[in-house]
Order: structure tokens, then sequence, then C-alpha cells
């Protein structure tokens, strides 16, 4: 039988884990959305156009 909970004295269900959980990833992907479009806005759009 498999256990319900990996971590000890946390439920399937508890609302501060899964916030948390949520939260970490909205942040990592915001950051992932950010650097990339950051290095992009570097760049002159004429000139990135012109490359093509």
């Amino acid at each position: 039988m498999a256990p319900k909970s990996v971590l000890v004295g946390v439920s399937a269900t508890d609302p501060v884990t899964l916030g948390g959980v949520a939260l970490t990833i909205a942040m990592v992907a915001a950051l992932a959305c950010y650097v990339p479009a950051k290095r992009a806005t570097r760049i002159d759009p004429a000139i990135a156009l012109r490359g093509e």
C-alpha cells in the first residue's frame, strides 16, 4: 500500500502546502518568461529584422 503523504505531518490536501507550491511554480514561470524578454528588449528591432 502506497503512503498518502511523503512529508511527515503534511496531509495531501493541506492548503498552505498547495498554495506554497502554486506560488513557487508561478514565480519560476514568471522568471522563465522575464529573462528572455529582458534580453530581447536590448536588440534594436530594425537590426533584428534586417538580419532575417
